[in-house]
This record gives structure tokens, sequence and C-alpha cells, in this order.
């Protein structure tokens, strides 16, 4: 074992401040990355606010992380010392499942360990996030990143980049479909760059009639104010996929109405709810709503090989460690457009 230098929350509600984060030795099959960029996704602020149910105090927030190889074990054939590596929220899992054996390690059956505020495979040994200056990890659990992207706003692709792409995927998302994102934040911003990239004809359904102008730079083809009966109205029927990035509670019934004939909604909020849905709406025409979370490795490496071929990165705001309870603060009042991102440089000795 050995220790890095981090932030944590001592207990639930605490300011994050410096910690000594333990990190086990390079195994066989094991990388040491030097961490470079972490980005900060709401879920570490939940997660440390307790907001989620107990955690695991201290908790080393963080599961957007990007940095460089600086050791391999003798078992590791993906990485070399110097490759440009990430990790996103799974750190382990059991393997042996069929989820796993279909590499969707992020529904796996038995025991996903998460990058924090989690436990190890021995679901004793806590483990600790991307708010330090290195971690270790199985390589089977880190993806390659291109030297064509831009690393700093590569990292929360590995969070909101995956947690978007991996739906948009699973529903054949392409040429010929009209698709609606809503909601225009960290996840949104995220689901307009991939729509737009796979060829569908995306539109930006928001309650802001003012985001309309940043959401075609992103890349949607139309507006739709969702705050706007009449605009719902003729909108009604004519979407094929509707991705919901609402985090907080909201009625679906609207957005349902804009689905056709076998039209999906899926659900990536965390914490959007599905009471009061008219089952009416859903029958007919046949409509269906799913939920989606993150995606398995394979697909996450498979996502960071799209975004090298097609230039896209999250829009970002670089900031410092030692500013990140403010940063929190900000986060609370969606005061960033659309992702924080801390340069690991900036920890404190």
């Amino acid at each position: 074992m050995f220790e890095v230098r981090g932030f944590a929350a001592p207990q639930a509600n605490a300011p994050l401040a410096p910690f000594k984060v333990p990190r086990r030795d390079v195994g066989p099959n094991d990388i040491h990355i030097e961490i470079l960029y972490s980005g900060v996704c709401h879920s570490d602020l939940h997660q440390a606010r307790d907001d989620w149910g107990p955690g695991i105090f201290p908790m080393v927030p963080g599961h957007e992380i990007v940095g460089r190889v600086k050791a391999v074990g003798t078992g590791v054939t993906k990485f070399k010392v110097g490759d440009y590596a990430g990790v996103g929220c799974m750190v382990d899992s059991c393997r042996e499942c069929e989820s796993c054996k279909r590499d969707l390690e992020q529904y796996c059956l038995t025991h996903t360990s998460f990058t924090y505020n989690g436990t190890e495979q021995d679901k004793t040994t806590p483990t600790y996030g991307g708010y330090s200056t290195d971690i270790v990890v199985q390589e089977r659990f880190a993806v390659k990143i291109s030297e064509k992207l831009d690393l700093k706003a590569t990292a929360p692709l590995l969070c909101a980049g995956i947690t978007t792409y991996s739906p948009l995927r699973h529903w054949k998302v392409g040429p010929g479909q009209k698709v609606g994102v809503i909601g225009l934040g960290g996840l949104g911003h995220m689901g307009v760059k991939f729509a737009k990239a796979m060829g569908a004809h995306v539109t930006m359904i928001t309650t802001s009639a003012s985001k309309g102008e940043d959401a075609k730079r992103l890349g949607a083809d139309a507006v739709l104010v969702s705050t706007d009966a009449e605009a719902m109205k003729a909108a009604a029927l004519s979407f094929d996929f509707l991705l919901n990035t609402i985090p907080v509670s909201h009625d679906l019934n609207p957005y349902i109405n804009l689905l056709r004939l076998d039209g999906t909604m899926v659900l990536v909020g965390v914490l959007t709810p599905i009471d009061g849905m008219i089952g009416g709406a859903l029958m007919l025409p046949r409509r269906n709503i799913a939920g989606s979370a993150i995606g398995g490795l394979a697909e996450t490496q498979e996502m960071m090989d799209f975004c090298a071929e097609h230039g896209i990165v999250s829009d970002i705001e670089v900031v410092d460690m030692a500013s990140i309870n403010e940063t929190y603060e900000r986060l609370l009042k969606n005061d960033v457009r659309y992702r924080f991102v801390i340069d690991m440089a900036t920890m404190p000795a």
C-alpha cells in the first residue's frame, strides 16, 4: 500500500478537505494512473452530502478520471507506460454473472465495485475516487484515450458521456430518426452532440427559450419549448426517441405525447419519478418508457473511439482542487456550462 494526496468529505455534509488516500500496490493486472483531470458530477455532491442514503466516509468522490499510465503489472496487455487512460463509474465487478459475461458490468448481478462510495469485491475494502493524484485499477476497468482528444474536456465522457451514448446506441438511433433531448445540462448537451453525430434529426426540448441558441451551437437542428402549449401540441406524435435527462421531479405525460407509434423515451436522470404517468398515453399509440445506466467497459471504449473519430468532448469549466466546496455550491445553482473539471496539477501539497 502507498498513500497519495486527495480531497475527501470526512463525514456527511462536511466540507471536503485534504486527505491521504490509500492505494494498493500494482498487481499483475493493474495499471497505476497519474490523474491529470477529474470531472465533477452532480452525483459527487449528492453522495458527499448523503442525499442518496448512508455513505462510506471519509469519501473521496470522482468517477470521471483521465490520466497518464505510470506503471503496469506484469500481466497487462492493453496499456503501456505513457498511455492516456480513463476510469469511469466502476473499478470492478464479479465478472462471472450473465451481465458481466455480456460486457454489461454496470448491471452486475452480484456486486459492482463503484469507483467511490463503494467496496472492492471483498465487500469490505472501501473505494476512493478521482479527487486524488493517483489511482490503481484493473486494466479491464480502464479505457484508452486518444491523443486527438482534449484531455481535460474528455473527463466528463466517463459519466455524462457514456450515460447518454449508451441508450442512443442501444435503441439504434441513427439517420432518418427524429430525436428529442429533454433538458440542456451536463447530460443533455452530450446527448445533443452524440445524436447529431449519429445522423439523427435532433431537437432540444427545454423549458427556456433562451437556451435555444446554445442548443443549436451544440448541434441541435431545432428547439422545442416545453412550456409552449401550442408548440407541444403541434409536435405530438412526431418523435422516434426521447432522451430525458431531467434529474428532478416532473410530469412525464406531456413528453410521452410527443412519441409516435413504437417511440421510446429513456430516463437517465437518477431522481426522475414515474408517479402520475397515464397508462392510456402509452397504450394508444403503442409507446415505451425505459431507463438506462452508464455503459459497460466495451461500450465505454467504443464511445471513446467514436468521440475521437467525430471530435466530440464535453463543454467544460476548469477549476482548482482547493475550490471544490465553492464549486459544489455553484453546481447546486446550475451555474456551469456544462461540466466542471478539476485540474489535478492544482492539488495542494
